[in-house]
């Protein structure tokens, strides 16, 4: 018990220095800190997924495509002996004014909120000395893991698996070998990581044609499940996705050693 409190008061310690005197977020930054450490004690690998887009929208409605990689690199791991917890990190909360604060956030490549996961993560590996942190991001989702990274420095336990991340962020970003990067799914360049600008204006011109004919038809859509970029999806499917995801992970872990003998 005298540990729980010492974690506890860590925590809220370090939520002070996040945000000052705001008692609501560092109440619910503290709760949902603690709540994650309860929540990787005897895992071996915390996976991160952080969606693109806005950053919002939960696993079971994401695209396909996205999808299909969060669930390719949990079994990967697991195929190779190791436990594992997965968490989705939302950077926005819903509504408008949520939005347009976030557009900021992208504009300075996430700088806020980029330091506030970057403390979390130093928290928890600090806490957990052998747990090990595979970040996965998609789009907007690859760059926020890479504005992470940066801040988190060098770090020997925080990997980070980034695909299509955006041009705009090409040049801010930082590659190290903890970091998996594809702009390309091998089967078409992608459309957004190479700003090719005519099927990019030409892509979101249809888009509300594309939503409309689904709801004339019935079909509840999301606006953003009607921009189909060309080559901006990242299906696990794909070979050179898949090889390359796992050739990283086969890499970086290796298949666990169980080699400790029961008492």
């Amino acid at each position: 018990m005298a540990e729980l409190l010492t974690l506890e008061q860590e925590a809220k310690q370090l939520a002070k220095q996040l945000f000052d005197d705001d008692s609501q977020k560092c109440a619910r930054f503290t709760s949902r800190l603690l709540d994650i450490c309860s929540k990787v004690q005897g895992k071996d690998i915390l996976l991160i997924h952080n969606p693109g887009g806005w950053g919002t929208t939960h696993l079971e409605n994401l695209l396909q495509w996205e999808r299909s990689i969060v669930e390719g690199v949990s079994a990967t791991i697991e195929n190779l002996g190791y436990n594992w917890f997965l968490m989705q990190y939302f950077r926005t909360n819903k509504g408008w004014h949520a939005i347009m604060g976030d557009i900021r956030e992208q504009y300075r490549f996430f700088a806020s909120k980029a330091n506030i996961m970057a403390a979390e993560l130093g928290f928890i590996t600090q806490h957990f000395v052998t747990l090990q942190v595979v970040m996965i991001g998609v789009s907007q989702g690859a760059a926020f893991n890479n504005a992470v990274s940066q801040y988190l420095g060098v770090h020997d336990r925080v990997f980070s698996i980034e695909l299509g991340i955006p041009f705009p962020y090409k040049s801010k970003r930082v590659l190290t070998e903890k970091t998996l990067v594809l702009d390309s799914n091998g089967l078409m360049p992608d459309a957004l990581m190479e700003w090719d600008v005519p099927t990019i204006v030409k892509t979101y011109v249809s888009a509300p044609f594309r939503w409309l004919k689904h709801r004339l038809q019935g079909k509840r859509v999301k606006f953003t499940y009607c921009i189909n970029l060309p080559g901006h999806d990242y299906n696990w499917d794909y070979p050179e996705v898949q090889r390359q995801t796992e050739e990283f992970l086969n890499l970086r872990f290796g298949v666990k050693n169980n080699t400790e003998v029961e008492a």
